[in-house]
């Protein structure tokens, strides 16, 4: 039996939370939070909870309550991750991230995940425990999907990574998830696998169109500041029959809101002086968007108001080789809706999608189905270990449609 620790309460730390209280390998669930009151809201609903308030900058905080766990699972924000890792490493447990982290090097991501494969990964495999990043729904079950379109390729050449977000309510509602994360991730520098090496890219460029089932139209999606290229890249050897590109492109109704805005200069986070007086451009755009729904009620509000469109895509498509063929390896992740999911959970089908593909991890790790020591990223699983998440989803109605493709 085990007992684990999961820090943060919100959409995903909860979904965690409710999966493993009805896990017979979980003995107890440790909910804690700086918000005292999402940690007792929380505790009611479950059978082996118990709440603790706790400050995420004080890794003496964390260790204090870890010590005893069997696994730590954070699902705060990602400017507390190498706290809570180093707070992992002390207290010898396993550990689960949603994220990683770019406290280190903020300035090179490149460099920050390097020192988490490298350095961080060394002190786990050192303690004997498994610690494995990038766990949500992209990246998480992308890298998943990713890792099993390599059964279909002899050799692999390109991988992208297609997310494209189509709910629209009647409200003005630009993002289903943090603004302030959001906007910054669309003015972070992007980074692609290409030719062998990691290189920058400017947000929002590098234009790549195409159309999704269930979409009409043809759909731009652009570059976006995400993990999938690094992990990729780094494993790419190994994991994903020696890949020279890798890609993540994101699009839909938030890229439309946000672009236009980058291209102004309106997500600028340096000051300037406009007709004598001091802004912060990124900050009083932020300060007009208006908060990400959280609570049920709140989305209820939303949905009874209507929506404009319930749809989106998550799409992998691997180029390679196969029997000396050129060929395309086309996985569709379909996953409940908007309307779907808030009937399944009274969460949003981001906050649905991302919360449980994250569970998958969890049950894998409290049922010992990892046996890499050290740190891993999402997508470095073997394939009965992609085979055991995938069944996990299906009972969630989170489904495959492959299709391998001649090239001609």
């Amino acid at each position: 039996m085990k007992k684990i620790l999961i820090l943060g309460v919100g959409a995903q730390g909860s979904t965690v939370a409710k999966r493993m209280d009805e896990e017979n390998e979980v003995s107890e669930i440790i909910c804690a939070d700086y918000d005292k009151k999402a940690v007792d809201e929380l505790v009611k609903l479950l059978k082996k909870g118990r709440g603790v308030q706790i400050d995420a900058t004080s890794k003496d905080s964390i260790v204090a309550v870890a010590k005893d766990v069997d696994l730590l699972v954070n699902a705060l924000p990602i400017k507390y991750g190498l706290t809570v890792m180093e707070a992992a490493i002390e207290a010898k447990t396993d550990y689960q991230d949603f994220a990683a982290t770019d406290i280190l090097f903020p300035e090179d991501w490149v460099k920050c995940v390097d020192y988490l494969y490298d350095e961080i990964g060394a002190r786990f495999k050192e303690i004997g425990k498994t610690a494995i990043i990038g766990t949500g729904s992209a990246p998480g079950m992308i890298c998943v999907v990713a890792r099993d379109a390599m059964r279909y390729l002899d050799s692999c050449e390109t991988v992208n990574c297609l997310v494209y977000e189509g709910v629209v309510a009647k409200r003005f509602l630009p993002f289903w998830w943090s603004p302030v994360t959001a906007l910054g991730d669309m003015t972070d520098t992007a980074y692609t696998y290409e030719n062998g090496k990691v290189i920058p890219t400017e947000p929002h460029s590098r234009p790549y169109y195409r159309t999704f089932k269930g979409i009409e139209g043809v759909c731009e999606l652009v570059e976006h500041a995400h993990d999938e290229p690094l992990y990729i890249g780094h494993n790419a050897d190994k994991f994903f029959k020696g890949a020279k590109n890798a890609a993540f492109k994101y699009g839909g109704e938030g890229i439309k809101f946000a672009k236009p805005l980058y291209r102004a200069g309106l997500l600028s986070r340096e000051e300037e002086e406009i007709n004598g007086r001091k802004v912060v451009p990124f900050e009083t755009i932020l300060a007009h968007i208006p908060p990400a729904p959280k609570y049920k009620a709140e989305l209820e509000e939303i949905l009874n108001e209507g929506l404009v469109s319930d749809t989106g895509a998550m799409v992998v498509e691997a180029f390679g080789k196969k029997d000396g063929k050129d060929v395309l390896v086309e996985t569709y992740v379909y996953a409940p809706g908007m309307v779907d999911s808030f009937e399944r959970s009274g969460l949003s089908a981001e906050m649905y999608l991302t919360g449980q593909c994250g569970s998958f991890y969890t049950t894998m790790l409290v049922r010992d189905q990892f046996t890499q020591k050290g740190l891993i990223s999402s997508d470095m699983l073997e394939y009965p270990q992609v085979d055991y998440y995938l069944n996990l989803a299906k009972d969630f109605d989170i489904t495959l449609e492959t299709e391998v493709k001649e090239i001609k």
